[in-house]
């Protein structure tokens, strides 16, 4: 089985949040631009892999059900 699939990419928030300095133990503010998410790749094919064996399996009960 192949399975091709696109991913956007993910935005981050980029409105001001206040956030924590752990070194210096105080707030700051936080401000992001543009899309920074280094993890998505890996967390893209877990959830996609996870996604298709729920379709298989209910593919499965389907074919089941009707004696196939």
């Amino acid at each position: 089985m192949v399975v091709r699939v696109a991913v956007k990419p993910t935005s981050s928030i980029s409105s001001p949040q206040l956030t924590l300095n752990t070194e210096t133990g105080t707030p700051e503010r936080l401000v992001i631009k543009g899309r920074h998410d280094a993890c998505i790749a890996m967390r893209a094919v877990v959830v996609i892999e996870s996604a298709v064996a729920a379709a298989l399996c209910d593919l499965a009960l389907v074919a089941k059900s009707q004696g196939l």
